[in-house]
């Protein structure tokens, strides 16, 4: 098949829908570094178009028409949108899927230690990592800290100009002979991810016991009661997350790339919302629904991730709120629901060509990309796509305009990877992997396209409307 770049094909009014498209992804990607802050940020550009928090609408009472907009969010982690079409959401919904957790590296529940003139934080990694990757980068702490009192603080740490960052240190050249005799996977161990976070210790005071001696801990500790308020034991009711310091850049002489960590699967997320957000005006004839979820990285699990029955949940009250409290008619919608799980797909790469297989691999500015199944080896852990759904999204795809390209992760035998599609096709429902392919997936700066970007809205745009 005929591969062209899509830079070729765009006019001068492409290129600056284009780039305000990204303008505003990249907006995105800096304000959403993690799951709770892209929920946030998806209630508040959600509510700016007129849509309700659903279970506040259903236990008002509330009138439910066609057009109505709703949102649901489960734990400040997941969130799903609605939009009501024409016919009852019962026939069936057009469902965009992603999630919006990044591999990273969490800081544990009792993290605060010093060691020979150094203060550190204890961390403990989340996803799949080269652990490599993320040592003599700048680094910034983002995430919130419970107290008991009920009293949640936000916490954001070197994301300013004037904030201080961090890092997580690495041997020199000149010692490392032996270190650089291991295996990749070994060159970094977990527990030597810890983060630096401090060298000053605390100056004599009188309030110090004097038997303390860690006394760089103490004054880590003195400067996180001065600004946050917090106490070591707050630490036992946090969730801080360490991530890349900085903001996502334009890439290339050609500025026709982003540079940027979170793209997986934040890249399919915000293309996923602002495909949402464009049609609040219009009134369609399915109901529309986009699902951002957390956890994929580590398995879809617990109370946010796609294995939790959130999204069962709120399809149920949005049915016994238009039609009729009734579990059948949910089973109904759900398996009459026709599915994207928008999530990254690995953009060919010459350096590294040797992984993949050319007629079957996803080149960036080539569009939107399609996986008819992923996992690994003999496709296991995958959904495997019908080929009828496949000719449907084709027409629906070539109708409005849209590049696209049919891909799979790799070489077989290689490696492999999963999405959150074959959970929601464990509903009965037409589910098939589709995305953007990036560059340097999982590695603390990601690469992709503006041009896959801006098609990926325009795909996603188009098959809500089908």
């Amino acid at each position: 098949m005929k591969r062209e770049s899509l830079w070729l094909r765009y006019k001068d009014e492409d290129k600056k829908e284009l780039e305000r498209v990204n303008s505003l992804y990249k907006k995105c990607l800096d304000e959403g570094k993690t799951e709770r802050e892209c929920v946030e940020l998806v209630v508040k550009m959600a509510e700016e178009k007129g849509y309700r928090e659903l279970y506040a609408a259903t236990a008002a009472g509330d009138k439910f028409a066609a057009g109505d907009k709703f949102y649901a969010v489960q734990m400040n982690k997941s969130v799903a949108l609605f939009q009501l079409g024409t016919k009852p959401v019962s026939q069936g919904m057009n469902i965009l899927g992603a999630h919006i957790d990044s591999p990273r590296i969490d800081v544990k529940q009792n993290p605060l230690y010093e060691k020979d003139g150094f203060a550190y934080f204890d961390t403990h990694y989340y996803g799949g990592i080269k652990k490599y990757q993320w040592t003599a980068v700048p680094l910034a702490l983002h995430g919130v800290v419970a107290k008991k009192d009920g009293e949640v603080v936000n916490v954001c740490i070197g994301e300013k100009d004037d904030d201080p960052v961090f890092v997580i240190t690495d041997l020199l050249v000149h010692l490392a002979g032996q270190q650089m005799t291991k295996k990749a996977s070994e060159v970094v161990t977990g527990e030597n991810l810890d983060l630096l976070i401090g060298n000053c210790p605390l100056e004599e005071n009188e309030e110090l016991e004097k038997e303390e001696k860690e006394t760089l801990k103490a004054n880590v500790l003195k400067l996180l009661k001065e600004s946050y308020d917090i106490e070591e034991e707050d630490f036992l009711s946090a969730e801080l997350e360490i991530v890349p310091a900085g903001k996502a850049r334009d890439l290339g002489f050609d500025r026709s790339m982003v540079l940027a960590y979170g793209q997986d699967d934040r890249i399919c997320a915000f293309t996923s919302l602002f495909a949402m957000l464009d049609l609040a005006s219009e009134v369609t004839q399915s109901t529309l629904c986009c699902l951002l979820v957390d956890k994929e990285e580590i398995g879809s699990v617990g109370a946010t991730g796609m294995q939790s029955h959130f999204f069962e949940n709120a399809v149920a009250e949005l049915i016994a709120a238009t039609e009729e409290d009734s579990q059948r008619l949910v089973r109904r919608a759900l398996a009459g629901s026709r599915m994207l799980s928008s999530d990254v797909s690995a953009g060919y790469d010459p350096l590294y060509a040797s992984a993949f297989e050319k007629n079957n691999a996803a080149f960036l500015a080539h569009g939107l990309t399609f996986n008819k199944f992923t996992g690994s080896r003999g496709k296991s852990g995958s959904n495997d796509a019908n080929a009828e759904y496949i000719a449907q999204l084709r027409k629906i795809m070539d109708d409005a305009d849209v590049k696209y390209q049919f891909a799979e992760l790799g070489k077989v035998d290689v490696g492999g990877g999963g999405t959150i599609a074959y959970i929601l096709a464990n509903y009965g429902m037409n589910v098939i992997d589709s995305g953007v392919a990036v560059l340097n997936m999982h590695a603390p700066y990601e690469v992709s396209s503006k041009a896959d970007v801006y098609e990926a809205v325009r795909g996603y745009t188009a098959f809500l409307r089908s």
